[in-house]
């Protein structure tokens, strides 16, 4: 299987300076970044198979990434 890299840099590259300055300035950015980098790690280790868990707790975990990452691109775009 091919892993695609899902790390909100290489999602959004070119808001790559903008993300930095709202991780100092916004907690809430800095707060949906944090939880959005600590789901796509322990996505990541699942996909590796360095991780186990269930199949429905890994659709939650996507599924909650992928929200996080709407919210995240939403803050980018209105600032």
């Amino acid at each position: 299987m091919i892993l695609l890299n899902h790390d909100i840099a290489h999602e959004f590259p070119e808001h790559l300076e903008k993300m930095q300055q709202l991780k100092a300035s916004d907690p809430r950015f800095a707060r949906l970044f944090a939880d959005y980098d600590q789901d796509n790690h322990a996505i990541t280790k699942v996909e590796q198979g360095t991780a186990t868990i269930s199949e429905e707790a890994l659709e939650v975990l996507k599924k909650r990434r992928l929200k996080l990452k709407d919210e995240i691109y939403e803050i980018l775009k209105a600032s």
